[in-house]
């Protein structure tokens, strides 16, 4: 079992910048690709951003220039810092791990963009 725990969400203005953190407990040593879905209000979830364990990235081509993912493997920790921030950006940010077949989802943290 993997436990993770989002924070960083919030308010704030458009053009603005935030830094999500995903803390992840429990069988860490199994945890591979580590990474960020969000869900806005009336759409399906969508990808955001994975990194392996070696820390290679992919990102979704919406946020490609404006979000950074990253990952301290010591800290068991994955980062999505996001700048620029667009009000179409507003939606629920969840983290993930994957454990072979199995990914985890974390609960979500809210992030809302004002115009």
């Amino acid at each position: 079992q993997v436990q993770l725990v989002e924070s960083g969400g919030g308010l704030v203005q458009a053009g603005g910048s935030l830094r999500l953190s995903c803390a992840a407990s429990g069988s860490i040593f199994s945890i591979s690709d580590m990474g960020w879905y969000r869900q806005a209000p009336g759409k399906q979830r969508e990808l955001v951003a994975i990194i392996t364990r070696a820390g290679i990235t992919t990102y979704a081509a919406s946020v490609t220039g404006r979000f950074t993912i990253s990952r301290d493997n010591a800290k068991n920790t994955v980062y999505l810092q996001i700048n620029g921030l667009k009000p179409d950006d507003t939606a629920v940010y969840y983290c993930t791990a994957t454990t072979g077949l199995y990914k985890y989802w974390g609960q979500g943290t809210q992030v809302a963009v004002s115009s």
